[in-house]
C-alpha cells in the first residue's frame, strides 16, 4: 500500500449556527481501504462524509481537507431518476463515447446486465441501491463515499450487498469511506473502523482479518464488545466475563391459558 493517503483530513471543525457538529478530526484513507465509520445519533458522521464530498455548504468551519477529484456518493435512498431507464441512470453524466459500454460493464458487476432497459420502479428496492452502485463504480472513482447505503434494505439483502460491495472493493480498489450505524456491518466490511465522539474521533481500531477476508468469530465479538461500549450500548451477555454458566439452566416456559388467549 503507497503510504502517502488519498485521504487527508486534518483538524476539521464544521458548525451550524451556534452548534459544533465537528471539533478537530484528523483522518487519513489510503488508496484500496475501507474505512467505516461509527458514531451517535448526531455525533457527526454525516457531516464527515459531506465535508469530504464538498457538500456541506450550510456548515462553516475550518481545516484541511484533501481528496481526490475524482470521488462518487452512495446514499441510503438510490436516488434513480424515475423518467430515465436504469442504464440512462448510470450513465447520466458520464464523459465519453465509451459511457454505455462502461455502464453496461458495472450493471454485469452488480448482476443486473439484464435489467438496463428496465424503469426504476420495475426494481426492488436492493436493485435499485445496485443500480446506485453501479452509477459510482462506472465512474471509476478513486474515493467511494458510501452514507448507510444499505440502511433501508431487509436484512438477507443487506447481507448480499455486504458480499458485493467487499468483492467491487477488492476489484476496484477505490478508497472506501462508509458510515453506518450497524456495529455488525462494520465489522463485516471494513479494514478500519473509526469511532465518532463529541465531534472527534474517539477510536481507529484495524480489523484482523484471515486469509479468507473474514475476521474470526471470536475476534469479531470482542471487537463488536469494545465498538458498542464506545458507542454507549452495554450488555452484561457482551462481556465475557459476565456470560452465564455453561449449566446455566433457563426458567421454565409457563404453559399459556388458552382460556384466557382466546378471551383477548
Amino acid at each position: 500500500m503507497n503510504n502517502a493517503p488519498i485521504v487527508r483530513v486534518r483538524a476539521l471543525h464544521r458548525r451550524f449556527t451556534l452548534r459544533g457538529v465537528l471539533n478537530g478530526v484528523d483522518l487519513d484513507i489510503h488508496r484500496g481501504e475501507f474505512v467505516a465509520l461509527l458514531g451517535r445519533s448526531g455525533s457527526g458522521k454525516s457531516t464527515l462524509l459531506r465535508a469530504l464530498a464538498d457538500l456541506d455548504h450550510e456548515a462553516t468551519g475550518s481545516g484541511t481537507v484533501d481528496v481526490p477529484a475524482n470521488l462518487s456518493v452512495v446514499f441510503q435512498d438510490a436516488r434513480l431518476l424515475p423518467w430515465k431507464r436504469v442504464l440512462d441512470n448510470v450513465v447520466l453524466g458520464l464523459p465519453g463515447a465509451e459511457a454505455r459500454q462502461r455502464g453496461l460493464k458495472a450493471l454485469e458487476e452488480v448482476e443486473l446486465g439484464h435489467r438496463g432497459g428496465s424503469w426504476p420502479y420495475e426494481l426492488s428496492g436492493g436493485e435499485q441501491q445496485r443500480v446506485a452502485l453501479a452509477r459510482s463504480l462506472a465512474r471509476e472513482p478513486a474515493l467511494l463515499l458510501a452514507d448507510e447505503p444499505f440502511g433501508a434494505l431487509d436484512a438477507l439483502t443487506r447481507i448480499r450487498m455486504h458480499a458485493l460491495l467487499r468483492r467491487l472493493s477488492a476489484i476496484h480498489r477505490p478508497a472506501v469511506l462508509l458510515v453506518t450505524h450497524d456495529v455488525d456491518e462494520a465489522i463485516a466490511l471494513a479494514d478500519r473502523v473509526v469511532v465518532l465522539e463529541g465531534g472527534r474521533l474517539a477510536a481507529d481500531i484495524a480489523m484482523p482479518r484471515g486469509a479468507d477476508g473474514r475476521v474470526d468469530p471470536l475476534d469479531a465479538r470482542r471487537l463488536k464488545t469494545r465498538l458498542l461500549t464506545l458507542l454507549g450500548v452495554t450488555d452484561r451477555f457482551d462481556d465475557p466475563k459476565e456470560l452465564p454458566p455453561r449449566d446455566y439452566q433457563r426458567p421454565p416456559v409457563l404453559p399459556v391459558d388458552r382460556g384466557l388467549a382466546g378471551m383477548a
